[in-house]
């Protein structure tokens, strides 16, 4: 099988370097990567100025974009093209209910799977234990060949930041929901301008057993299929009956 892997925190970050040293072995693996940290930069392209992929060292490539930027331009052949599957991550931290509307990981795995390619999105939920979260992509592409979703499916994995022999074992979930993230909170800048930093996120609001937040904190690897589809089907029916209603 012949691997992308990508992510939102560099060519150099230690997630996606530990990832390709545990299945280089295995798989045929290529990285296509931000040439600098792009987290929280979800789905954007680059489409104000050309693109620039640059071989660092053999399969390794840095591109001067977006995560969706580096997987757009790995499978459209500017590099290669022929993969099989593409593995987003490892990411620097969760990527937990809300966070993947944010989430440059997760967009990449979107854009993979929106061109055709299985995906798959993984974050460590903490610094530490990145071999815990390389395990259990091995452990799933093993047997890959016996899954199959729906068209432009892709699967969101958050790892708990433990020893592999730790982990209590897998579990599907939904995405939970946080609170209204924290307030922008002001910067110093050298001359005096007024700035800020974006406020944190804030804590689960929605963290039910059955959610990705319940699994991590549990102990379990959290694996939630999620879709680009962001249509409400539910709200429909009321809505449809709301807009016949509307005076002319």
């Amino acid at each position: 099988m012949r691997l992308l892997l990508a992510n939102d925190d560099g060519l150099d970050a230690q997630g996606i370097q530990t990832l390709v040293r545990y299945l280089e072995n295995d798989f045929e693996c290529t990285l296509v990567a931000p040439d600098r940290d792009r987290s929280g930069a979800s789905n954007s392209l680059t489409l104000t100025r050309p693109l620039r992929p640059t071989l660092v060292r053999e399969r390794q490539y840095k591109v001067d974009g977006t995560p969706t930027d580096c997987v757009n331009l790995a499978l459209s052949e500017v590099i290669d093209g022929k993969f099989d599957a593409v593995i987003s991550g490892i990411n620097h931290g969760p990527n937990l209910g809300d966070d993947v509307i944010y989430s440059g990981t997760v967009a990449a795995a979107m854009e993979a799977r929106h061109l055709g390619r299985p995906a798959i999105a993984v974050s460590l939920v903490g610094n530490r234990h990145f071999d815990t979260a390389a395990k259990v992509v091995g452990q799933l592409l093993r047997d890959a060949h016996t899954l199959s979703l729906p068209p432009k499916v892709l699967l969101n994995i958050n790892v708990p930041d433990i020893p592999y022999a730790e982990l209590k074992g897998m579990r599907v979930t939904r995405l939970g929901y946080r609170h209204q993230a924290h307030p922008a909170i002001p910067a110093n800048h050298p001359k005096g301008l007024e700035c800020y930093w974006i406020g944190a996120l804030a804590e689960p609001n929605d963290a039910a057993d059955d959610t990705d937040f319940y699994a991590v904190a549990n102990g379990y690897v959290s694996i939630t299929p999620i879709h680009t589809d962001m249509t409400c089907h539910s709200a429909i029916h009321q809505l449809n009956q709301w807009v016949n209603d509307l005076t002319p």
